[in-house]
């Protein structure tokens, strides 16, 4: 099968949730014989040479990648709030030069399915209808709106009623490309409901983002016990809501009852107001780190306070991979189906934050349960060759 994969960002490094779900899903195609294409924006942001990805990486697909700066202003922001109706995010990736290139790409090569990798590439789909007579496949990465309008409801002031502006305009933008595909594609069974209700009825897959085991190899070795840890991009932000939260809320608490008892946090873009707020005791801010999967196999808990977001966290489905007993939301297991105390633990306060992290820290035989427990669940649900392979038999049923 001849498959084209367009991204609003070059899937290199896996950094990120988007970039992960992006790259595993190319690998599994890629694995299973299938001649993938890859055509991306590649923004100031997550900017990427082609000399700077793998070899391997290169082996598994033709690339192509299109500057699109897609950066953030708050001058072109505020004119888009007085004069547009698009919501500035979805403004942000339409280019010119991105339609120009994947025009040109249809036009001397054929493709049996075309895989749209989140909402903002669906407003290319009339090129691809003009140009080629692919499946057209929409990858619901999360609900979109509903990252915004629940950030909306933690903020205060001028700041909330922008992002209940936003909200509602990408909401009306996310509607508005409903069943402009062939097929829907969500990473969770929850999201499709959600789009189903708004209006969607072409056939739908769900396809949860798969975990390569081959790179994933969870080790106990330089274990750190006890231990908390939080990594994720710290310039997104849900995860700095969530972070000031605990730090304000549950850690002084915690640090008072373990006072040598030490917070690692890792991020990349951490803005200077929000390293200023982590200068705790027993906070170990680390910035980026060179080898994710090392670091988190070297910590014990894994903290995760989300209160807003949408989708699939991929971090959380990494950690447990990795046997990490993980402390999270209803909103962090969102879409994944955990059992609370099993294979995670769920708290959506503070004392239930405290609570579940004592337990795990005084109770060995209870870290060690959850630990093997998450790495059996992932292993059973979320294999990324499967996840592949049963995509790709939803889409032979679907090909006419």
């Amino acid at each position: 099968m001849r498959i084209l994969q367009l991204m609003n960002k070059v899937p290199w490094p896996p950094k990120d949730g988007g970039a992960i779900a992006c790259l595993n899903m190319m690998k599994g195609f890629s694995m299973l014989g299938h001649e993938v294409t890859v055509l991306s924006m590649n923004t100031s942001k997550h900017h990427v040479t082609i000399d700077e990805l793998p070899a391997a990486i290169r082996k598994q697909a033709d690339f192509f990648l299109v500057e699109v700066p897609a950066s953030t202003n708050w001058v072109e922001a505020a004119l888009n709030l007085l004069f547009s109706d698009l919501p500035y995010n979805a403004q942000r990736f339409i280019s010119d030069e991105f339609s120009q290139q994947l025009v040109q790409l249809l036009t001397v090569r054929t493709f049996d399915v075309i895989q749209l990798e989140g909402l903002y590439l669906c407003p290319y789909i009339p090129y691809i209808r003009k140009y080629s007579d692919a499946l057209i496949v929409y990858r619901a990465h999360n609900i979109e709106y509903e990252i915004w309008d629940r950030t909306a409801k933690l903020s205060k002031g001028w700041r909330s009623k922008y992002l209940k502006n936003l909200s509602k305009r990408i909401k009306r933008f996310e509607i508005s490309y409903l069943n402009a595909y062939d097929l829907l594609v969500p990473i969770t069974d929850r999201d499709g409901i959600i789009l189903d209700s708004l209006g969607n009825s072409k056939p739908r897959h769900t396809s949860q983002t798969g975990i390569d085991f081959a790179s994933l190899v969870p080790t106990a070795k330089k274990l750190e016990f006890p231990s908390l840890f939080h990594i994720g991009a710290l310039d997104w932000a849900p995860n700095q809501e969530g972070l000031i939260w605990f730090f304000d809320h549950c850690w002084p608490r915690i640090h008072a009852e373990n006072p040598d008892l030490k917070f690692y946090l890792a991020g990349r873009n951490a803005p200077e107001w929000l390293e200023r707020r982590i200068k705790l005791n027993g906070v170990a801010y680390l910035g980026e780190i060179n080898d994710a999967y090392d670091f988190i196999n070297s910590k014990a808990i894994m903290v995760v306070p989300l209160f807003s977001g949408s989708g699939m966290r991929i971090k959380i489905i990494e950690g447990m991979a990795l046997g990490k007993p993980i402390v999270t939301t209803d909103i962090g297991t969102e879409g994944i189906p955990t059992e609370n105390g099993h294979n995670i633990m769920i708290a959506n306060d503070a004392d239930q934050f405290v609570e579940s992290i004592s337990r795990l820290i005084n109770n060995r035989t209870l870290f060690d349960e959850i630990s093997r427990n998450a790495i059996g669940f992932i292993q059973e649900k979320f294999d990324n060759l499967a996840q592949a392979s049963d995509l790709i038999d939803f889409y032979k049923t679907q090909i006419k």
